[in-house]
């Protein structure tokens, strides 16, 4: 039988390539996703709600599936502020979650980042590590959770910082061994290891993929290549 999948950060450099790879799945009948803005995506598979983040309780009935993909984040550049970007990375993310186990959505899967740990002086791992904290606690059969580095590909919107950051360490990871583990990411490789991890089943019940492993399941995935 296939499979209702669920998407927030749907417009996204994760986001992106996850429509189109579930789009493109045999497993998945249906993608449904929920985004402030539209994908641009005209498929009949593809059922776009446009909702405001902050009027949940509006819309979080129809948050209805098998399988949610959490991809939603920003900088903090563009938020704002530490309060406005913890509202979009941690609030929305965990809002959505949450009415999702509670319409008995059975896995989730969610972009987390290098180095999240909850008692991190760092504001941004410590957000993290909060979301990740927070979302186990809720009543999926399956939660997966994934650590990509810096994540490259092509943005609607540009981060200079990112970018550099990006190029640096990739340089570095080739010389340096120790730098692999922060090595940048595609999107498109981060979508396609969510996708071969949601197919898979008999696991722990929290799985937790730092970027080595997301490279090696994206490998084994074929099934949402691009």
């Amino acid at each position: 039988m296939q499979k209702t999948a669920i998407v927030i950060g749907a417009t996204g450099l994760v986001g992106g390539h996850l429509n189109r790879q579930l789009v493109d799945s045999e497993r998945y009948g249906l993608v449904r996703v929920f985004t402030r803005r539209t994908t641009g995506i005209d498929d009949g598979k593809l059922e776009e709600h446009l909702v405001n983040f902050d009027e949940i309780e509006t819309w979080r009935g129809a948050i209805q599936g098998d399988e949610l993909f959490s991809a939603l984040g920003t900088t903090l550049k563009r938020a704002g502020s530490k309060e406005a970007q913890y509202r979009v990375d941690f609030t929305y993310q965990y809002d959505v979650a949450r009415a999702a186990a509670r319409n008995g959505v059975g896995k989730y899967l969610l972009v987390s980042s290098a180095g999240a740990d909850p008692d991190s002086r760092i504001f941004y791992s410590r957000m993290k590590g909060e979301l990740e904290e927070a979302v186990e606690e809720l009543s999926f059969e399956s939660i997966v959770i994934f650590r990509p580095s810096v994540l490259a590909g092509e943005r609607e919107e540009t981060r200079v910082g990112e970018k550099l950051g990006g190029l640096v360490l990739g340089a570095l990871a080739r010389f340096v061994p120790p730098v692999r583990k922060y090595r940048p990411v595609p999107g498109a490789t981060v979508a396609r290891a969510m996708i071969a991890a949601a197919s898979r089943t008999g696991g722990p019940r929290v799985e937790t993929y730092e970027l080595a492993e997301i490279f090696s399941l994206a490998e084994d995935g074929t099934d949402g290549a691009d």
